[in-house]
Order: C-alpha cells, then sequence, then structure tokens
C-alpha cells in the first residue's frame, strides 16, 4: 500500500523564525508523522528576516517563475528549499520580492501590521497550491495552522477540489490564540475572488477580523484542532455548530500521536 500523504502548511517553522508554540509544532509534527510512515511536504512564508545563507535556502529554478494576479497586478512567485537535515525534511519557502523582502513577518517594529498583509495571505495560498500542483504531488491530507493559512481550505473546496492533484484531498485547519487588533484591507473579500471562488463563498471576510478569517477556514475545513487552551471562545461555539471533528490541543508531550491519530480519521 502506498504512503499516505500530508502537506503541511505553516505561518511559522523553527529554526527560520524564533521559537514559539506554532514555530515548533510547524517544526516537530512534519518530523513526527513522517517517522509514522507517512511522505510529507512543508511549506512557510520566506519572510525577508530569514538568514538565506545561514540556513542555505537555494532558489528551485524548475518550480519558479510563473506569475499570480492579485488586485489586478502580477506578482512573481519564487519558491525556495533548504533543508532540516536531523529531520530528513524539506521546508518550500514561498517569496516574492513585493510582498515578502522585509526584515519582519507580519507587523514592522513598532507591532503595526502591514496594510498588505491580505494580499500576502493570497499570494502565500495560492502559491502553494501552483507549487504542488507543479510537483506532481497529490496529498492525502493538508494540515495548515495559523491565521495567515486560514484562505487554504477555502480555496481547496472551491478553486482546486476538480484538480487531479487535489480532488481526494481532506484538510484540517489549526487555530492559535494569535489574535490581533482591528482588521486586515477592506477589500480582503474580493481581492480573494478566483474563478472558483464567488463573493458568496467570502461572506464572512465582509468584515475580516481575526475571528472572522479563522471562522472562513473551519467553514471549509474538514477537521479543526485548537492549539491553545485560550483560543476565542466565538471560534469554540461557531465550530460546535458546524459539528464537524474537532481536537484539542492535548500539550507539548503528546501532541504528535493525538494529531497522527486525528489525521487518519479524517483521511479515512
Amino acid at each position: 500500500m502506498a504512503k499516505k500523504r500530508v502537506l503541511f502548511i505553516s505561518q511559522e517553522i523553527v529554526p527560520y523564525l524564533p521559537d514559539s508554540e506554532m514555530a515548533n509544532i510547524g517544526r516537530y509534527l512534519p518530523q513526527g508523522i513522517q517517522e509514522k510512515g507517512k511522505e510529507i511536504r512543508t511549506f512557510m512564508p520566506r519572510y525577508g528576516c530569514i538568514n538565506e545563507r545561514r540556513n542555505q535556502l537555494h532558489e528551485v529554478i524548475r518550480l519558479s517563475g510563473m506569475n499570480l494576479i492579485i488586485n489586478d497586478t502580477d506578482h512573481p512567485l519564487i519558491i525556495k528549499v533548504a533543508s532540516i537535515q536531523s529531520a530528513r525534511m524539506q521546508v518550500y519557502f514561498i517569496d516574492n520580492e513585493d510582498y515578502f523582502q522585509r526584515k519582519h513577518t507580519i507587523a514592522d517594529e513598532d507591532g503595526t501590521f502591514f496594510p498588505d498583509n491580505d494580499e500576502r495571505s493570497i499570494f502565500f495560498a495560492r502559491g502553494v497550491f501552483e507549487t504542488v500542483r507543479k510537483l506532481r504531488w497529490a496529498p492525502d491530507l493538508i494540515y495548515c495552522q495559523g491565521w495567515f493559512t486560514a484562505l487554504i481550505p477555502l480555496y481547496l473546496k472551491k478553486e482546486y477540489h476538480d484538480d487531479p492533484v487535489f480532488s481526494k484531498t481532506k484538510v484540517v485547519f489549526s487555530t492559535y490564540n494569535d489574535r490581533f487588533e482591528g482588521k486586515l484591507d477592506s477589500k480582503f473579500e474580493e481581492k480573494a475572488i478566483t474563478e472558483g471562488v464567488a463573493r458568496k463563498d467570502l461572506a464572512l471576510l465582509k468584515d475580516p477580523t481575526h475571528t472572522n478569517i479563522n471562522k472562513l477556514a473551519f467553514q471549509y475545513a474538514d477537521g479543526i484542532i485548537f492549539n491553545h487552551k485560550d483560543v476565542d471562545d466565538e471560534l469554540r461555539t461557531f465550530a460546535s455548530e458546524l459539528k464537524k471533528p474537532t481536537l484539542e490541543y492535548p500539550g507539548e508531550q503528546c501532541y504528535i500521536d493525538a494529531y497522527s491519530d486525528f489525521f487518519d480519521k479524517i483521511i479515512e
């Protein structure tokens, strides 16, 4: 029997970004799932604060070169890759000069959100799908974590569901207590529309708060993981009303086993 395939899409991964709950899970969960016999691929944004020389990133020419149109503007898609030797794991990076060549991740040195974070998240999500298509690597399950990945379930179910690479793919969205104040750009809803995604599919983005962005991911996910005990109560209520499989974070010591069992349940 062929190995099951899990695609990991993370907002943060150690050692490319500093330690955090999300970044550590982004690093060690793929390794743990691989060690349990599954085939994996891992993606994250190539933020400008990632040191390419120290982390030995290099561009994958055969995967780069496509343009993605966002808000009526062409943006070249650049794919880079690095290896975590101790885990026998490669990490693919989605890069673009307009969106990711800045010295911080999602906010400037004063903590102010970048005004184009909505477009950056669209570019990241679409860039992952287009790259996996080029790899011709059909995942059985996508695991995505952090609000920056929240469009992944929507695009899977609406834009890429007829693509042979993704036609049988399930998706799990993992939410954190990574709340931000305020809202993303008021035109987020309009910018996220594609051939397969209509305005009605994006109704929650009329008010693009952290809560509503996560709700959108819940709406299209096949399974939901609460990765922190302090997740927004409104999100817990919303998930309960959807009646989808959910998993509470079981703690640092045993989360890999719990997530692995949950993934198997969703795939089957």
